[in-house]
């Protein structure tokens, strides 16, 4: 007996295969930002950057899915949409769950209209809710608990995000933070933060492509 599930959804398989070729193009795009550009407030940043996908990696993926498959969440925050490869997959396992939500936020308008296109085409629309703006802005009112929250947007931000939302992560929570590696300057305020015992996590990195943290609030 096959069992299925909805990432091998020819639809689902086909949109996140499509936006992994066209995010090979990255680096090309990278390079055409202007001087100083990560330097640059957030939203303008996003709009400097609108055409470069930044996606999670294929494996990185998986375990997102799997997680979430796992824990099964009522409510899944991504902060970092992008062009909705990571979205995809944490609302292809809410689907095969039977149950839950995903959150997203975006600043870059030109991701947000690319993505929903691409929520619609796949069927999975109706499990995601994009809140279009500053994170820590858009996130600030939500209701909890929350069980599981994907950190991959600007990483400046991660940190700011994390404390915003701690008050209403549930005790075993997991909050996944990605391109740990990649990105390890911007990034050493929050690993500072969560591998600080004092804080309340328990934490592993996984040495998938870029490096990720998966954090445990105890």
């Amino acid at each position: 007996m096959t069992l299925t599930h909805t990432l091998a959804d020819p639809r689902v398989e086909t949109a996140i295969s499509r936006m992994f070729k066209l995010a090979e193009q990255d680096e090309t795009a990278q390079a055409q930002l202007p001087p100083g550009a990560l330097d640059m407030a957030p939203q303008a940043l996003a709009d400097a950057a609108a055409g470069i996908y930044m996606p999670i990696s294929a494996d990185g993926g998986k375990l997102l899915y799997n997680l979430v498959r796992a824990i099964r969440p009522a409510t899944v925050v991504e902060f970092g949409m992008s062009y909705g490869i990571s979205t995809l997959h944490l609302a292809a396992a809410v689907r095969d769950n039977g149950t839950g939500r995903v959150i997203t936020t975006e600043m870059s308008k030109e991701k947000i209209a690319a993505a929903r296109r691409t929520f619609t085409e796949t069927g999975l629309d109706d499990l995601i809710t994009v809140l279009e703006g500053d994170a820590r802005e858009t996130l600030a009112d939500l209701e909890g608990p929350l069980e599981l929250v994907l950190l991959d947007g600007w990483k400046d931000l991660c940190l700011p995000v994390l404390r915003m939302l701690e008050p209403i992560l549930r005790p075993g929570a997991l909050v996944v933070a990605d391109d740990i590696d990649q990105f390890e300057g911007p990034m050493r305020p929050y690993l500072d933060y969560v591998r600080d015992p004092a804080n309340g996590y328990q934490n592993v990195s996984f040495p998938i492509e870029d490096g990720m943290e998966i954090s445990c609030r105890l």
